[in-house]
């Protein structure tokens, strides 16, 4: 059985005799019982400190018991406490009217003793299990940040790691990788998506090319262009990333394994490894597929010199020999292009 003992209870009434009659009842129970006589007094009070039950009478001078209940259950900080009113009203349209404004119970002139105790016993307990239930709650929803926040960190570690030894095997650099990171996660933010997902996208993008550990040094390394045999081994470096990743329980791998078999499918269909075109395409490797883009443009290569911001934005916007802006989903193209400096000052804070 919940104990209320020691509960604190605000008497609100114009009447010294009422309060003083209310407050010995209350304080042969073990309660805490205060009385004020206006209900400006009241909200006062509450602001200040507040009590667990409210007894509230109606008529009263200045602000009416109605109008008090309705500025308490409209504050935030006061919404939850338990409001008895106390009425010599008996007609249904009082209490309808006192029901609208978030009062719990109600009690008619003159007061039956017992009737008071129990009823305010019940509120009491009722608060006490409410209260019980939230603050088991806001414990847990510290415990779940606390864990995602170690499992992100840790995530972030064995990805780094893995990374590294990517690097050693595709001649990218680190920066690439951080900024990649950088880029998914702001394209996601400025597109609305939610933390989590910002952050799962923020560790995913980075294990976009995983599997490129699986290509042959003389195709992965050619510093020429490829023969098309070679082009097509290239492009099993999407299904390779995928199978990497497959069946990882983790939010994480699970939007990396999308990321990696679908981050070079195009939006008009002219992609690989399957040809998806549209929405048909994972929204993470839609955001990727641009971000990507961007920095491998921005990136010297064998094959090209690196690209200012400004010639890097023109040619994801206009298209060249290589790159279509119908390659992009033009909504997230569009978001882009709109917060083009963001992603300059992420490419030249990490720069190689």
């Amino acid at each position: 059985m919940l104990d209320t003992d020691g509960s604190t209870i605000l008497i609100v009434d114009d009447d010294v005799v009422n309060q003083h009659l209310f407050t010995v009842i209350l304080e042969e129970e073990g309660y805490l019982a205060e009385g004020v006589g206006s209900g400006e007094e009241a909200l006062e009070r509450v602001a200040i400190q507040a009590p667990d039950i409210i007894l509230l009478d109606v008529m009263m001078p200045g602000i009416n018991g109605f109008e008090v209940a309705r500025k308490l259950k409209e504050n935030r900080k006061s919404e939850s406490i338990p409001i008895i009113m106390i009425t010599s009203l008996h007609d249904r349209k009082s209490r309808e009217r006192g029901l609208l404004q978030g009062v719990e119970e109600f009690i008619t002139k003159p007061i039956n003793p017992k009737e008071l105790k129990m009823r305010v016993r019940n509120l009491l307990r009722l608060k006490l299990a409410n209260d019980i239930l939230t603050n088991h709650n806001a414990v847990l929803e510290e415990e779940v940040r606390r864990r995602s926040k170690e499992l992100f960190t840790s995530f972030e570690e064995a990805l780094h790691m893995l990374m590294r030894a990517t690097e050693h095997r595709d001649g990218e650099t680190g920066a690439h990788v951080q900024r990649i990171s950088h880029y998914t996660r702001a394209l996601a933010t400025f597109l609305g998506m939610d933390w989590q997902y910002c952050d799962t996208i923020f560790l995913a993008s980075p294990m976009h090319d995983i599997g490129k550990i699986g290509i042959p040094d003389q195709i992965l390394l050619k510093p020429g262009e490829l023969k098309p045999h070679e082009w097509e081994v290239m492009q099993t470096h999407t299904t390779i990333g995928a199978e990497i990743l497959a069946g990882g329980s983790s939010p994480y791998m699970q939007m990396g394994q999308e990321i990696a078999l679908s981050h070079h499918e195009r939006w008009d269909g002219r992609g690989y490894p399957h040809k998806l075109a549209g929405e048909d395409i994972p929204l993470s490797a839609r955001m990727m597929s641009i971000c990507d883009v961007y920095d491998a443009l921005r990136s010297k290569r064998p094959y090209k010199p690196g690209y200012d911001h400004t010639e890097a934005i023109d040619i994801i916007r206009d298209g060249d020999e290589r790159v279509k802006s119908s390659h992009f989903d033009p909504g997230i193209m569009d978001t882009f292009l709109s917060r083009d400096a963001d992603f300059d000052e992420i490419y030249n804070s990490m720069s190689d």
